[in-house]
C-alpha cells in the first residue's frame, strides 16, 4: 500500500473510566477531540476508540492491524492502576503497530528501582537512593531526602511532606507512604538545583526539542521547590500558581550540550521509543535524572506539546510525526530512517 505520510489511517486509542467524574470524562473527551482534529487536519483518516473496561482485545477485534496505525494514548486499563503496559502488550499480541514505547519498556518505567539500576549500569547520573520496605529496613542517613512510592508516576505521593530533614521525619513518611500506596518506597537525595523537562522524539534519529525549565523562583524554601501532584493537577492550589514553565530554558551552550547528552543516554538506557520526557535536575556541574516518562502526556498545555510547538510543529503536525515514527514499524506502511541525534539551537525563539 503506497500511502503518503499524511494519508496514514489512525485509530486514536484512549481510556475513560466509568468511575470518573463527569468533569474528568468531559476533559479527556475534549483532549481526544483536539488530537483527532489535529491529525485529520494533517490528512490522517482518524477514528477515536475509547477503552472503558478491561476487554482491550474485544474492543480492537473489529480492526485490521494491516490497515491502521494505533495512536496509543491509554494511560491504563480502567480500574487497574499502573497498567499502561497491559494495553501495549495486548496490542502487540494482536499484531497492531502503535505509537510510543513497547510493553516491556513501559513496565520498566513504572518500576523506579529498576530505572535507577538501568541508569547506574550505564553511569548516567541519578540521585543516590535506597529502596525501603519498612522503617526498620531503611538505613538512610543523608538529608534533606525525598520519599517516593516505588511504582507510581505523575507525581503521585509527591507532596511537600515527602521531603524529610531528619530520621524522625523519614520514619514517619516511609511508614505513611508505604501504608497509603501499599508498596515499597524509594528514599533519595533531594536535589535542590534547577529542574528541566527534556522532550526527545525519535528512534534511530533522535531530536531534542527546546528544553523547558520548571521555575521555582516564587518559592522561597529550597526544599519546597518540587513538582508536587497538586502543581500538575490542582489548579486551585498554591503550587499550581507558583511554579511557572520557562520555555526555552536559559542555558549556556556547554550546559545545554551536557543536559542533552545526559537525556539522550537515559532515553536509550531505558529503551524509550518514539517519544519521552525526562525530568532532570542540575547539581554541581552535573545533571541528575529524576524520572523517565515514556508516552508522556501530550495535552496541548504540557511541556512536551509546548516544546514541539517551539520546535515548529503545530499540534496536528506533532501528532502526525509520532504516527509516522510508528509507521516505520508497520508491516505494510514501514519505512526506515538513518541513525543519528539532532538538537535544536540554544534558546530558540518562537
Amino acid at each position: 500500500m503506497n500511502l503518503s505520510p499524511t494519508d496514514l489511517p489512525v485509530l486514536l486509542l484512549y481510556n475513560s473510566d466509568p468511575a470518573w467524574s463527569p468533569a474528568d470524562t468531559a476533559e479527556i473527551t475534549h483532549l481526544m477531540d483536539l488530537l483527532a482534529g489535529g491529525l485529520m487536519q494533517e490528512g490522517h483518516p482518524t477514528q477515536p476508540v475509547c477503552l472503558q473496561d478491561g476487554d482491550i482485545k474485544g474492543l480492537m477485534a473489529n480492526f485490521d492491524p494491516n490497515e491502521v496505525v494505533v495512536f496509543n494514548w491509554c494511560e491504563e486499563v480502567p480500574g487497574i492502576p499502573r497498567s499502561a503496559s497491559l494495553v501495549a502488550r495486548a496490542l502487540e499480541e494482536m499484531g497492531f503497530t502503535y505509537t510510543g514505547t513497547d510493553s516491556k519498556a513501559l513496565l520498566l518505567a513504572q518500576d523506579k528501582p529498576a530505572v535507577k539500576r538501568a541508569l547506574e549500569k550505564r553511569d548516567i547520573p541519578t540521585p543516590a537512593w535506597q529502596l525501603c520496605t519498612t522503617t526498620e529496613s531503611c538505613t538512610w542517613e543523608r538529608y534533606p531526602a525525598i520519599v517516593k512510592p516505588a511504582f507510581e508516576h505523575c507525581s503521585i505521593g509527591i507532596t511537600h511532606e515527602a521531603v524529610v530533614h531528619d530520621r524522625a521525619e523519614l520514619e514517619q513518611r516511609v511508614e505513611q507512604a508505604s501504608e497509603t500506596y501499599r508498596q515499597p518506597v524509594i528514599v533519595e537525595d533531594f536535589i535542590a538545583g534547577r529542574e528541566f523537562h527534556v522532550s526527545i522524539v525519535g528512534n534511530g534519529r533522535l531530536q531534542v526539542f527546546p528544553i523547558a525549565e520548571m521555575d521555582f523562583s516564587a518559592i522561597p524554601d529550597p526544599t519546597g521547590k518540587l513538582c508536587t501532584y497538586d502543581s500538575k493537577f490542582a489548579p486551585d492550589s498554591s503550587d499550581y500558581d507558583l511554579i511557572q514553565l520557562r520555555l526555552p530554558a536559559d542555558l549556556a551552550l556547554d550546559e545545554q550540550r551536557l543536559l542533552e547528552k545526559t537525556a539522550l543516554a537515559a532515553y536509550k538506557a531505558t529503551n524509550c521509543r518514539d517519544y519521552a520526557r525526562l525530568d532532570i535536575r542540575q547539581q554541581d556541574g552535573t545533571f541528575q535524572v529524576l524520572d523517565i516518562n515514556p508516552n508522556a502526556d501530550l495535552s496541548p498545555d504540557t511541556s512536551m506539546a509546548l516544546s514541539a510547538e517551539l520546535a515548529g510543529y503545530t499540534y496536528g503536525q506533532f501528532g502526525s510525526l509520532l504516527v509516522n515514527l510508528a509507521a516505520k514499524r508497520h508491516p505494510v506502511f514501514g519505512r526506515k530512517e538513518p541513525a543519528q541525534a539532532v538538537s535544536l539551537p540554544v534558546n530558540a525563539e518562537v
